[in-house]
């Protein structure tokens, strides 16, 4: 099965979130907001990127 990309904005800053958030923001190699950054898509991040919904977002 060929895997595709996701495309993972964070919209919101992880400041004020519990430090698990801000431990998944930084997993996922987010740092800045309006950061765009390309991971493959597979379980473990889609799962990472439901964990902090409200922070970040799926773009194009």
């Amino acid at each position: 099965m060929a895997e595709g990309k996701l495309k993972i904005k964070l919209v919101r800053s992880p400041i004020c979130a519990p430090q698990k958030h801000k431990d998944v923001v930084r997993g996922l190699g987010l740092r800045k907001v309006n950061q765009v950054v390309e991971r493959p898509d597979n379980p473990g991040i889609r799962g990472m990127v439901n964990k902090v919904p409200h922070l970040v977002a799926i773009v194009g």
